[in-house]
């Protein structure tokens, strides 16, 4: 199988690898150098958008995400040439990581206008909704904090309490990376499912047959499922694996327009 590999898929595969053996045995700084951060975050710097795509979380991360170009990705390059392998990659990974900058941004926005609008107005009720909002960030001793908060609501000291609890959250929001490869993945998968739509594939869990596009489509609804319902405990970037399904199928269809541009 190792034989079949094409020369980009095998280059990706070896980097990646190779940042991840490097990272956990090596050099772990620079898993904290190189993921992706919020924009305003301390941590951030533009090459993140790059070099995120290089770390991840665990083996299991890294697996998923090296099985899947190992699968999809050597039929692609065969089809489409090295160079627009290379840029399917590429263009879909620092995408999504663009894109995920500017959801994450929103999410951001909402939380600082929460925070101003306490601020401006201290009262307990918007504290509770804003612990309400975020339950996942604070510990359950916050809740005791709430109960006292509510019988001294115009207590100064309380009040500056509760604003540099929300102010910690945010902090923290803004320093949670994100990193792997899912992004990319997420376009390869897209341009499988669009250019070998019935191409059976066999899964391993459930063991079944399946046809590439639908296998595509349901990791599309799935995805857009997880944003909606927007699990504050779930650590995937989900919008991250939206976007590169959406940055792939438009390369796709780009490249489609002209028969040409297949070689």
């Amino acid at each position: 199988m190792f034989r079949a590999l094409t020369p980009i898929v095998k280059n990706l595969l070896l980097i990646t690898v190779g940042m991840h053996v490097v990272v956990s045995f090596f050099i772990p700084q620079l898993k904290s150098l190189f993921a992706l951060y919020y924009v305003e975050s301390r941590f951030f710097m533009p090459f993140q958008f790059v070099t995120y795509m290089f770390m991840h979380a665990d083996f299991w991360h890294l697996f998923s995400n090296m099985f899947g170009l190992f699968i999809f990705g050597p039929l692609l390059e065969q089809f489409l040439g090295p160079k627009k392998i290379l840029i399917l990659w590429m263009v879909c990974g620092v995408g999504s990581g663009v894109m995920y900058s500017g959801y994450n941004a929103y999410k951001m926005g909402k939380l600082s206008n929460s925070i101003e609008a306490f601020t401006a107005n201290p009262d307990p009720e918007s504290f509770n909704r804003f612990v309400s909002d975020n339950r996942h960030m604070f510990n359950p001793a916050i809740y005791d904090f709430i109960d006292s908060y509510s019988r001294n609501p115009d207590n100064y000291e309380i009040q500056e309490q509760a604003k540099r609890a929300m102010l910690d959250v945010r902090e923290s929001q803004a320093n949670i990376p994100m990193v792997g490869a899912s992004g990319a993945l997420f376009g390869i998968l897209i341009a499988f499912g669009m250019l070998f739509p019935n191409t059976q594939l066999f899964l391993l869990f459930p063991p079944m047959p399946v046809k590439a596009k639908y296998l595509v489509l349901f990791y599309g609804l799935y995805t857009v499922y997880n944003i909606f319902v927007s699990n504050p405990t779930d650590n995937v970037a989900h919008f991250a694996h939206l976007s590169g399904l959406m940055i792939g199928a438009v390369l796709v269809v780009y490249w489609k327009k002209d028969r040409r541009n297949f070689y």
